[in-house]
This record gives structure tokens, C-alpha cells and sequence, in this order.
């Protein structure tokens, strides 16, 4: 589990499939209200609060974005406007609104344009020719979509050699990043740098 202080009164938390395994859960398992659920949010609001000293009680909103193959990415925002109804809530009271989304893009992060010449090689071997790279914060971003008749996890193994899951939207790098190649990175990779 990997948290993010978006600003004052918002937080990022990445969970992999991993997470959700050491807990007992599958991906499909958090859209159900469940004991497991809950505990899990529990567990997640507690590491805010003692690694990034944000409490959530009171009014929250929740946005829940599955990655396809990689996790979640759990969005976590306090609502100040209330504050002057936090005195009516008891320290243990959250009131969630939850929204839920799933993304299917494959989305992974590396740290040297090196590293995806690399994965390139390892994806055409396996017949993938697309793919978008992008360019933010001093990291590479490489964007997968169509997968054909391959496994997601087949590919996601291929891509955790060589980078680790994004916890970065699609939306996020369209906005923000730089496009470095549309479309055929793979194909165009292995044909400059092969």
C-alpha cells in the first residue's frame, strides 16, 4: 500500500493485487459492502492518519479506480465545507460517498527511456505492437490498451520486470504529461532501436 498527500484535505492510496491478497480480497470483493471491505478502510485510514497525519472523520467523499491487472487506486477527500456540522459527529462517524470506476488501461512507470527500449524488445517477442509512452515528472509512463487474445497478467508480468505499477491516471498523463509516442510505441521502438 503506497500513500500520496494530494493537498490539505485529499489523499492517493495505491493498493496492488498483492495488497488485496494479503487481505484476504479480490478486486471484484471491494465493490461489496462487506466486513473485509470495511476493515480494509479502516486499515487504510489509519496508515493516513500516522504517516501523513490526515483524519478522516466527518463527511468524505471516496473514489475507488480499478487498474486493470495492477490494483486500485483509492482517492480519499475530507469535506471542509462541513465544518461546522463536525461537531454533530461522533469521533468514529464517517459518512462516505463512494464512486467507483475502472480504467482498461494498463498503465506502468519507469525510471529511464532505457528501461522501456527494454520491455519493448520483450513485448514484441510476445506480439505486442502498440502501446502510448509518456513523459511526466521525470518519469516514463508506458500506456498498454488493446491486448488482443493476451492475458493481462501474462503482460503485467512482462512490464513488473522491467518498471512498476503507475498509480497515475490516463486522464492525469493526457492532461499533464508529454505524448513521447502514440499508438505503435512498441512497433516504433523495435524499429530505431532494435
Amino acid at each position: 500500500m503506497r500513500l500520496e498527500r494530494l493537498n490539505y484535505n485529499k489523499i492517493k492510496i495505491f493498493l496492488t493485487l498483492d495488497d488485496l491478497t494479503d487481505r484476504g480480497l479480490t478486486k471484484e470483493d471491494l465493490w461489496k459492502d462487506s466486513f473485509k471491505v470495511h476493515q480494509l478502510f479502516k486499515d487504510m485510514m489509519n496508515e493516513a492518519n500516522t504517516e501523513l497525519g490526515f483524519e478522516a472523520n466527518g463527511p468524505i467523499a471516496v473514489e475507488v479506480y480499478s487498474l486493470q491487472a495492477q490494483g486500485m487506486v483509492v482517492i480519499v477527500t475530507k469535506n471542509h465545507d462541513a465544518d461546522a456540522e463536525d461537531d454533530e459527529y461522533d469521533d468514529d462517524y464517517i459518512e462516505m460517498q463512494v464512486k467507483l470506476d475502472e480504467s482498461p488501461d494498463i498503465i506502468y512507470q519507469f525510471h529511464s527511456f532505457e528501461d522501456i527500449i527494454q520491455l519493448a524488445g520483450s513485448l514484441h517477442r510476445i506480439g505486442i505492437t502498440g502501446g502510448t509512452v509518456y513523459h511526466y515528472e521525470n518519469q516514463y509512463y508506458v500506456s498498454l490498451e488493446d491486448l488482443g487474445s493476451r492475458s493481462a497478467e501474462g503482460v503485467v508480468a512482462v512490464l513488473a520486470e522491467y518498471g512498476h505499477p503507475a498509480t497515475i491516471t490516463i486522464y492525469r498523463l493526457h492532461e499533464y504529461g508529454k505524448l513521447i509516442m502514440d499508438g505503435n510505441a512498441v512497433e516504433t521502438i523495435q524499429k530505431h532501436f532494435s
